[in-house]
This record gives C-alpha cells, structure tokens and sequence, in this order.
C-alpha cells in the first residue's frame, strides 16, 4: 500500500510566526472554513508545509494527527501562540483576510488541521516544490512519498530534520531522528499533544458533557480518565468530556465511570461534606459516548480509575 503524505499550502505569516518560536511541540494548521472532513491521509503522515508564490518552496513540514472544527475563540484559548499569531484579535485578522464572514464576537467555526512535531526550515534549506505543481491548486494535495517527487522531497525533508537535530535539538521524538536517518523505517506513532487532546474529546463527546449534557463550551474540560502525569497519555479514550465541577470530583475520586459505562458517585462525598443531592441524582446514569468506536472510554482506563483513584467506602 502506497504511504501518503500531504502538500499544504501554507500563509507566510503563520509560517514565519512559528518558525520565530521556541519548543514548538504541536501547531494548529487552520483552515479559514470548515472542511466536511480532512480524510487526505491518516494520522501520522507527513505534512508537507508549501510556501505559496513568489516562494514555491516546501519550507517544512510536521505530522498529521487530527482534523475538528472548533470557534476561533476556543481554538485560540487552547494554543494561543501555536495558532501562528500573537493574539486572539491576531488571529482574527488572519482568518479575515481570506473570508468576509467572521463575526466580531468570533463565534464562527474554522477548521483545524492539527500537527504534531513541526520543523520550520531556514530560508537556504527550503525543498523546491513538486515539479509541475499547479498554483491553482486551493489548499493542497496528497503526494506518495515512496516514488517520485514525493520521495525527493519527503527524503530532503528528513535529511533537514536530522541535520537541524544534530545542529540544535528539536522538540521532536526519537522516532522521527530515527526515520530521518537512510535506511530507517518511515514509522512515526500518531500522538495528540495537549491542545489537540482537549479539541479532539470535546468534537468526539458533540461538545456536551459525557455525564450532565451541559453544552456550554466555557465550563466544559477534556478530562483525562488516567492522569497524563501518571503513565496516561492524550488518545481521545483516555478522555471524558466533563463539567468543570464534575472534572474536579472526577479527580479527587469522589466519582467514576464503571467499565459498562455508568456513572458512580462514592458515598464519601455525602459524610465528608454532607452535599452532593446533583451529583447523587446522577448516581447509576450511563454516561454519553462517542460515536466512534475508537474514541470511546478505553473499560481498563475505567477500571484503573475505579481501583486507583475512586474513593470506595470501606
């Protein structure tokens, strides 16, 4: 099966924002509008950062790992900076000069392609583009990166990436050196960094939460079932999509979700603080899930919580 890798074409501004940064772990690539869907390539594939005319040049690249759509608002609350502006009204502005629509109170929805390790390449190490590449092309393509131009450039890329390492370490895993180098294999393990991690289990729960069905994005956090400090990590099904109060019992342990999906409140919390009627009403309601599969509550997450953070009463 032929591996993909993605040509997007890029605004010099945000690229040059970026490339000014320091420890740049993960980047949101966004797009003026929703898109139905980003099914270019599958998480963990190359993308390709092409500087438009005059430049016609691949001026880095980073690695896809997942595509929501989200108001310019929370997008900007959860990477600030890494959004490729200073500002909220920055990037507003952004936004603006290619669509005419963007309400004042920055409500609307942009799409956010979401990229983890980038590498933002000096001027004399740019990749001339695919040969043949056609300036009409919108946002960008898909490319092969095992013949062609696709492989001169996916190769160049890493022979950069490898160099800039040695040069200055780069925020970038081992496994990424590791495929720079010739004769390693091309294999970089899809990851969601923080920011896309909270994006990606707010779109995966509809933007409510998994126990109480609030809506209101402002009090509503992507919790992580297993802490990310302890051995967890930021795959969507360690994640719930929980109220803000409800996030913080969630973590003291004074509720759980059992593996078949139900909510559990521990009797600890009515003796040691005599309340807790809103949240023993919910005691024994099946929560709300993704209609994913793969972004559902991982049941041994669940059942780790229950055993190790859950305060059960002895």
């Amino acid at each position: 099966m032929a591996r993909m890798g993605y040509i997007g074409n890029t605004d010099k501004n945000w690229f040059e924002f970026l490339r000014a940064q320091a420890n740049v772990e993960e980047v949101n690539f966004w797009q003026p509008g929703t898109l139905r869907n980003f099914r270019a390539v599958e998480p963990g594939s190359p993308f390709f950062l092409r500087l438009k005319a005059p430049h016609r040049a691949i001026g880095g690249m980073g690695f896809f790992s997942r595509y929501v759509q989200t108001p310019v608002a929370m997008a900007w609350e959860t990477f600030g900076p890494m959004n490729g502006a200073v500002s909220l009204g920055a990037m507003r502005n952004a936004i603006g000069r290619y669509r005419q629509d963007l309400s004042a109170a920055g409500t609307d929805e942009i799409g956010c392609i979401l990229l983890f390790h980038p590498v933002f390449f000096p001027d004399w190490l740019w990749i001339p583009q695919p040969t043949g590449w056609q300036d009409s092309i919108v946002s960008g393509a898909r490319i092969d990166i095992d013949i062609g131009e696709g492989k001169r450039i996916f190769e160049a890329c890493m022979e950069r990436v490898l160099m800039l390492h040695d040069e200055s370490p780069l925020p970038v895993q081992d496994s990424v050196v590791a495929a720079a180098k010739f004769g390693a294999p091309y294999e970089v393990t899809p990851r969601l960094g923080q920011g896309a991690f909270r994006l990606s289990v707010t779109a995966a729960y509809g933007r409510s939460c998994a126990i109480s069905g609030e809506h209101s994005l402002p009090v509503l956090d992507a919790a992580h079932i297993r802490p990310y400090a302890g051995e967890g990590d930021h795959r969507v099904s360690n994640g719930l999509l929980l109220r803000t109060d409800i996030h913080r019992l969630f973590d003291k342990g004074y509720v759980t979700v059992t593996e078949d999906l139900h909510f559990e409140v521990s009797a600890r919390l009515r003796e040691e603080f005599a309340n807790g009627k809103i949240y023993y009403a919910l005691h024994g309601s099946r929560i709300r899930v993704p209609a994913a599969p793969a972004d559902r509550p991982d049941a041994k997450l669940l059942l780790w919580h229950n055993e190790n953070t859950f305060e059960h009463f002895d």
